[in-house]
């Protein structure tokens, strides 16, 4: 039986359920995750993850509670710029940089971090922070907020770059 086919659709997967994901320009869109490996190096990638939550939590990719999955045996280089906003508009951002090894059980262990921040104009009477969050097999960030009841929402551009480590 024959069938029409829409722009970009074809057996290898240019689009999903006639939504493109790459256009005509080779731009590549609505992706949940990216994940980028070298053909020599198939032991190694690179992967891009999107953050979220509101005031205290741990920030997901999803609203189910999901966070980034790191594989056994491997050293992960992650990076995540983040921001926090309340409604005023008041705003904190930075990017941190961690170095985190996860063994072959699973154990993830935070070998090296650094917090570079880039906007804090937070008032003096709240708090906002945020933190590496590591359990097993997983990796995602703390947020804390205190001293005021309004809504901050959290969000965070994360890279992973993964290196199998046995």
């Amino acid at each position: 039986m024959a069938s029409n086919l829409r722009k970009f659709d074809s057996l290898g997967g240019f689009s999903v359920a006639e939504l493109i994901h790459v256009d005509d320009k080779h731009n590549a869109k609505e992706f949940n995750s990216i994940e980028m490996k070298n053909s020599f190096h198939t032991d190694s990638k690179t992967t891009n993850y999107i953050l979220r939550g509101l005031n205290t939590a741990t920030l997901q990719l999803d609203d189910v509670g999901t966070s980034i999955t790191i594989d056994s045996n491997t050293m992960n280089f992650i990076t995540g710029h983040f921001i926090g906003v309340n409604p005023t508009g008041v705003v904190y951002t930075g990017k941190i940089e961690s170095a985190v090894y996860c063994s072959d059980v699973g154990a993830v262990s935070e070998l090296s971090n650094m917090l570079t921040i880039i906007k804090h104009d937070v008032p003096v009477s709240e708090t906002w922070s945020i933190e590496s969050f590591t359990a097993t097999n997983r990796f995602s960030y703390s947020t804390v907020r205190s001293g005021t009841i309004q809504t901050i929402k959290w969000a965070v551009s994360t890279e992973v770059i993964s290196i199998a480590w046995a």
